[in-house]
């Protein structure tokens, strides 16, 4: 049987040096984190030291708020308060220039030690392949399901680029759906002025709220023809289709001698119901397709996991 202690080693080595590397990349993420919490602390009380300075110079400069303490008997009382409050913030802003100080070099000695193993993963990697090439040309036992765990992998990792592909078309459709909704939301807001008070100004608004409704809405429908290829990719037949939002149903908005402004509010309010539902049904299939990743992610990990389990087990 072939002997792979000497690979096996390496992978040992390799996959130290992975821990290390990750341990590293979080220190850096917290430091980096500590580092822009103690430049926005220092900003804050810079600022705040400038102030308390301002009230100490205009109590000593004898100026108005000066001659108003003094009236007041008690100009040497706030001066010494004022100094005693700027010496804190003063103290406090000392504190954390030094802390800043120590965590760039916290920084920097992490980001060395990141520099030095920065290709660990890489390594890892390559040795993992490797083996899992000595394995599938051997006679080990090992290698047959190195075979069968590449081919699931395989499969799975090309669905969860699909049902990821149809998740963000299916956002961007939400998204522009939404639109739409808001427009005619708007639109029926004003309807329901022009009903109310009428004239010329609720109609102009109305109008123009219609107008974007229309525009948005053809800008939706692209969104969503890309969302139903998408989800055709999955295996799911979908064809959404929002209601009829062209320009001889909007040309009715323009005779207001011919049709009344009550008819014209309920042709906005079913317009808006029939755009809602078609927003629900996106809403719902992006929601089932965030369940289906998670579940792909889920058996990519195992698959990868059992994947190195097997070349360094």
């Amino acid at each position: 049987m072939t002997s792979f202690d000497d690979i096996d080693n390496e992978l040992r080595a390799a996959r130290d040096r992975v821990r290390r590397l990750e341990q590293l990349t979080r220190q850096h993420q917290a430091v980096v984190a500590q580092l822009d919490e103690v430049g926005r602390l220092t900003g804050e009380l810079e600022a705040q030291l400038a102030k308390e300075e301002r009230d100490v110079s205009r109590l000593e400069g004898g100026g108005f708020a000066a001659f108003l303490s003094g009236l007041a008997g008690s100009k040497e009382e706030k001066l010494a308060r004022e100094r005693a409050e700027a010496q804190a913030v003063r103290q406090r802003l000392d504190g954390q220039r030094t802390r800043l100080q120590w965590l760039q070099t916290d920084r920097f000695t992490v980001e060395s030690g990141l520099a030095e193993i920065g290709s660990a993963a890489e390594e890892f990697a390559a040795l993992l392949e490797r083996k899992e090439r000595l394995l599938v040309e051997s006679a080990d036992a090992r290698g047959r399901e190195l075979t069968e765990i590449g081919q699931r992998l395989a499969d799975t990792l090309a669905d969860l680029r699909e049902h990821e592909e149809a998740r963000q078309a299916g956002i961007a459709a939400v998204h522009a759906v939404g639109q739409v909704m808001r427009c005619l939301g708007n639109a029926k807001g004003a309807s329901t002025w022009d009903m109310l008070s009428g004239g010329g100004f609720a109609d102009m608004l109305e109008h123009g709220h219609l107008r974007s409704a229309d525009e948005a809405a053809w800008h939706a429908q692209r969104a969503l023809d890309a969302f139903s290829r998408e989800l055709a990719d999955v295996g799911v037949q979908a064809n959404p289709q929002l209601p009829k939002v062209d320009t001889r149903w909007f040309a009715d908005m323009f005779f207001d001698n011919i049709i009344t402004d009550a008819i014209k509010h309920q042709r906005i309010a079913r317009t808006g119901q029939a755009v809602a539902d078609v927003a629900q049904w996106a809403s719902g299939t992006v929601d089932h397709l965030v369940v289906r990743c998670g579940e792909l992610a889920q058996r990519r990990d195992a698959l990868i996991a059992r994947r190195e389990e097997v070349l360094t087990g």
